[in-house]
């Protein structure tokens, strides 16, 4: 059986991915290794152990109630990311328990560009960027250039279920309140209150779904079809291997990386952004893709979807309160301009992904939009100096913002019938096409 297609192959290269990190960890190496190797040993851990959480949540669902498997699957789908964010967001916690409340403003903790603060943010909007600048361009670019290749005609955009407008309202709900986030000095347990809402809401609109036999694919099948006592036992070691790589190796890597990036004129916060989330994305970005190639795009678009509205609840909600338990206070995680641009810029394209999405389709133009910004935004950000950044920060986020307002004019109706289905239709009905 081909690699591609072998289950337990795919199964063994995710736990020997695992490994070197947790020996190097385990055994005091890392004090004696390269910030390159380093890198490179942890990186792999946490993708390794990101795929291992992927299968398991996904097979799990044969056997956890709805409730159970729905909150499950959003805690473990933001898992990696929470890890590197807690660490740095506890740092920043720490640095302003022992200095920010008697020696300066909250503001200060996050003023230098590479503080803890500074890096916790960075880890979030890079991950959350990442998942529609890449991730849902991806698997419309891919599901085009598959439909072209292989059966000779050209696919005008992926569409998405109606049922999706629950994911869509709640996500659109979520990037409204995150786009009030750059007007404000810090992230703060207010806001973790509304998010965690949000989200709670959200899971219950989606817990009154029907439940249906989960369709499962390669890794997940493979573990989803052995007998209920092999496949718990398969599955909750896969789970408690993963969390231990993640416990062990997260904060490692957030170091090396950050020690790669200095050895090389490289700016920390670059490094954070956009490297540590693109290893723990790598999986569920895989898993789309091929998704797309095997004319599957809207299951794999949709799965990104979902994943999008966990990382911006669950993901920045959980921010302030390692923040909080660490300074020992409740002051909220400090925000300085660049943190405040790099908001801004986050919450603009995640409203303009809405809008595309408003009519339930994105078109291959409007993948390529999404890919051709976010690419551009990414490459000036490395290349251009810091003090230029500010400017580019503003005027991207001002174009999707300018873009989402376009997109929305032509889609207004579609959008409207959208936010009524998300947050009010019967989901009986969720299930049958519009008739207007």
């Amino acid at each position: 059986m081909p690699l591609r297609r072998d289950p337990r192959a795919l199964l063994t290269i995710a736990v020997a991915a695992t490994v070197p990190g947790l020996v190097v960890r385990l055994s005091g190496l890392d004090h004696h290794l390269n910030a390159y190797w380093r890198s490179a040993a942890f990186g792999a851990a946490i993708i390794g152990a990101s795929m291992l959480l992927t299968w398991a949540a996904e097979a799990s669902e044969r056997d956890l109630a709805p409730a159970v498997a729905i909150a499950g699957l959003a805690l473990v789908a933001v898992l990696p990311e929470y890890a590197v964010g807690a660490i740095f967001a506890w740092r920043g916690g720490h640095a302003f328990h022992t200095f920010g409340a008697v020696c300066q403003p909250a503001s200060a903790v996050a003023a230098r560009h590479d503080s803890p603060c500074s890096l916790a943010l960075a880890n979030m909007m890079g991950a959350n960027r990442l998942l529609i600048g890449i991730g849902w361009s991806l698997v419309v670019l891919v599901a085009w250039w598959r439909a072209r290749s292989a059966r000779g005609h050209l696919l005008r955009g992926v569409v998405l279920r109606r049922s999706h407008s629950i994911e869509l309202t709640f996500l659109a709900l979520a990037s409204v309140w995150c786009l009030t986030l750059p007007l404000r000095r810090s992230v703060g347990l207010v806001d973790t209150a509304v998010l965690f809402a949000v989200f709670g809401v959200y899971t219950a609109r989606v817990l009154g779904a029907p439940t249906s036999e989960t369709a499962l694919e390669g890794v997940a099948a493979f573990i989803g079809d052995r007998p209920a006592r092999a496949r718990r036992a398969i599955v909750i070691t896969m789970l408690v291997v993963a969390i231990v790589v993640v416990v062990l190796c997260a904060d490692t890597f957030a170091d090396a990386l950050v020690s790669a990036g200095r050895s090389v004129g490289l700016r920390d916060f670059f490094l954070v952004q956009w490297v540590a989330p693109l290893a723990s994305e790598a999986p569920e970005l895989m898993i789309a893709t091929v998704l797309a190639w095997k004319f599957r795009a809207a299951v794999g678009l949709s799965a990104l979807v979902s994943s999008k509205v966990n990382q911006w609840t669950l993901l920045v909600g959980s921010l302030p309160i390692a923040f909080a338990l660490a300074s020992s206070s409740v002051h909220g995680l400090p925000l300085a301009a660049p943190q405040r641009e790099e908001l801004a810029l986050t919450a603009a394209q995640s409203l303009f992904g809405v809008a595309v999405l408003g009519n339930l389709e994105v078109t291959t133009a409007e993948a390529m939009a999404l890919f051709v910004l976010f690419i551009g935004e990414f490459t000036l950000a490395a290349v251009l100096p810091a003090g230029e950044l500010p400017g580019v920060r503003v005027g991207f986020a001002a174009t999707y913002v300018v873009l989402a307002a376009a997109v929305l004019s032509i889609k207004g109706r579609d959008t409207v019938a959208l936010l009524e289905d998300g947050f009010r239709t019967p989901h009986d009905t969720l299930h049958q096409p519009r008739t207007d």
